[in-house]
């Protein structure tokens, strides 16, 4: 089984997979025995990567370390033959962080399994099962929850994977973007700032992708305009909570002195997303046949 986006995933295993990282949080369980993984990561990561990693290491899974840097990449090796390199010296699957959107259509002849860890301003489905978990883990279930997403929609794959599980599991879903990073083939209405605070049980912030802008000038009204200040933070429901998938720019998408209030969820996300890897790993290899009994 691969992961290449959260619509691969029905309603059923969205929920087997957060049932099971809930499991992997609350009791210990056997690792697996002899297996490897490939970690390819193309662009810069911190969360994702390291969160990999140690969700791999938890589940007693080898890694093979890469970096393109000091790979055959700098010699015009393609992604395909790379790969399949990993594939042929005996990774069990692989993982893999590109800049391109739906690299994974290249790798259609694998007998391994590929875990998207997000392509280009495409999808990043692992990220948003740990974001589902985190909002399941607040308030029990999606169905009738205000979610407003803030930010770079056009550029994110991070609001495109979220706003698509959210809706189906019942979610009501709106962004907030400024005007020339809104994403117009996404089916949500936009609101303003203002509004999205008053009514949001979870105000999902978004980095701005400055790296993926043509051009960028910082903008020192964004806090202003688009993001969360302390003014109003204090304008949102007692209950409803903040998140943020990381890095964040502090004092740009949201005060500095929020990142750490109690309505964040921020590192709680960056917890819940080694569980979530666990599960996710699980899931993809047992469809190969390989047992991993988490309830023991």
């Amino acid at each position: 089984m691969n992961l290449l986006s959260i619509n691969d995933l029905s309603n059923e295993k969205i929920f087997r997979i957060l049932d099971e990282a809930q499991v992997i949080q609350e009791q210990r369980h056997p690792p697996f025995l002899d297996l490897t993984a490939a970690l390819l990561f193309y662009e810069p990561s911190t969360r994702t990567k390291m969160s990999f990693e140690m969700a791999c290491k938890k589940s007693g899974v080898d890694l093979l370390t890469f970096t393109p840097e000091t790979s055959s990449v700098t010699k015009g090796e393609s992604l395909y033959d790379t790969v399949k390199t990993m594939e042929a010296i005996g990774a069990d699957f692989v993982v893999i962080r590109h800049h391109k959107e739906r690299y994974y259509e290249e790798l259609m002849n694998l007998s391994i399994p590929v875990i998207n860890a997000g392509d280009g301003t495409g999808e990043h489905p692992t990220q948003s099962l740990l974001d589902l978990l985190t909002i399941q883990q607040e308030f029990g279930s999606f169905e009738g929850l205000q979610v407003v997403i803030c930010g770079d929609i056009l550029h994110s794959r991070v609001a495109r994977s979220n706003a698509y599980a959210l809706e189906r599991l019942g979610a009501k879903v709106l962004l907030v973007s400024k005007p020339e990073w809104q994403d117009h083939s996404l089916s949500f209405d936009y609101i303003s700032m203002n509004e999205a605070v008053e009514i949001a049980d979870v105000l999902m912030l978004l980095r701005v992708q400055k790296e993926r802008h043509e051009e960028y000038k910082d903008d020192q009204h964004y806090l202003k305009h688009y993001g969360l200040t302390v003014e109003r933070e204090k304008l949102m429901k007692p209950n409803a909570i903040i998140m943020h998938p990381a890095p964040i720019n502090r004092g740009m998408e949201i005060d500095s002195s929020l990142v750490e209030c109690k309505r964040s969820r921020i590192f709680k996300q960056m917890t819940n997303g080694v569980a979530v890897r666990q599960a996710i790993i699980h899931a993809c290899l047992n469809k190969g046949g390989i047992s991993y009994d988490l309830t023991h």
